[in-house]
């Protein structure tokens, strides 16, 4: 397969693994916040126009969580304006858009698992500048895909678990909150699946424009609890390190934990939509948990 890629946020997690999953699919371009400013709409547009892109893989996003609630712009020019310019371009170009989105878009208060025509209820700036991201995606149109997905980590970044490794490691404790539900996703299967279902779309497996684009969830299998992940992950790397210091988990309520930005109780994403439609099922969160641990051991 030949044909230009253009990566967005090239040196986040989730970017890292895109550039090894699509590296034989054609000329990648790769640009991260270092080499242009994701919140400057002229610097985007011109950007995608330099490159010409057939296909353009958007990791890069505004994510941190708590300090976007006393930023808000910031959030909103990253998350929601750069999307928009990025999609108009794309439908300009007629080059496919694939895009990333969150959890964070709905209110935690369904005790099932969320589906993509439930109404969105961010409770934080990052969840309602990701939800303006992704409507402003689906107001432009064109060929496009938005996936959702929930507590994304891998070997690569700034995440959940590289923290816990880090401080499991350095303290004897550690209090992880056990009231909030999700799916660990990782990066390597986020990526993955994102070659697999451009592949199939490229190659019109999946019929006519109107057939296949639009927003789907995709997440790991099943669902645990932060400290259930915690847990999980540094018993894992204790028993594969047994000589290496490993904090004990202990497990808290959100409310002995407040943060500035308010998090969703259940976060849980139905990912029925996207088994259907475009035939890929994520593993269960705690085998993929192990390609993570695997690369990591390299």
């Amino acid at each position: 397969m030949s044909g230009r890629i253009l990566i967005v946020g090239s040196a986040g997690q989730v970017g890292v693994e895109l550039q090894r999953s699509f590296a034989d699919y054609g000329e990648i371009t790769a640009r991260d916040r270092d080499t242009f400013d994701l919140a400057d709409p002229d610097q985007v547009r011109a950007l995608v126009r330099e490159v010409e892109p057939s296909i353009i893989l958007n990791a890069a996003a505004y994510t941190a969580v708590d300090r976007a609630e006393s930023d808000p712009e910031a959030a909103m020019a990253v998350n929601a304006l750069a999307s928009r310019v990025l999609a108009e371009e794309a439908l300009r170009a007629d080059a496919l858009l694939v895009h990333y989105s969150t959890d964070y878009v709905f209110d935690g208060s369904k005790p099932g698992p969320w589906v993509e025509t439930d109404k969105p209820h961010p409770l934080n700036v990052y969840g309602a500048s990701k939800l303006a991201g992704e409507e402003a995606i689906q107001k432009v149109g064109g060929k496009y895909l938005i996936f959702r997905t929930s507590w994304v980590y891998g070997p690569h970044g700034n995440n959940f678990l590289l923290t816990m490794l880090r401080l499991g490691s350095e303290r004897d404790q550690l209090s992880i909150v056990d009231d909030q539900y999700g799916a660990p996703t990782t990066s390597i299967e986020l990526a993955d699946a994102t070659r697999a279902i451009v592949g199939g779309v490229l190659a019109g497996q999946f019929g006519s424009t109107e057939n296949w684009a639009g927003l789907y969830h995709m997440t790991c299998a099943g669902q645990t609890s932060w400290y259930d992940f915690a847990r999980t992950f540094l018993e894992r790397e204790a028993a594969r390190n047994p000589e290496k210091r490993m904090a004990r988990c202990v497990p808290i309520s959100s409310s002995e934990f407040p943060l500035p930005a308010r998090r969703p109780r259940n976060s849980v994403l139905s990912n029925e939509k996207l088994r259907r439609g475009l035939r890929i099922e994520l593993p269960d969160w705690s085998s993929a948990m192990d390609s993570v641990l695997q690369e990591m051991a390299r």
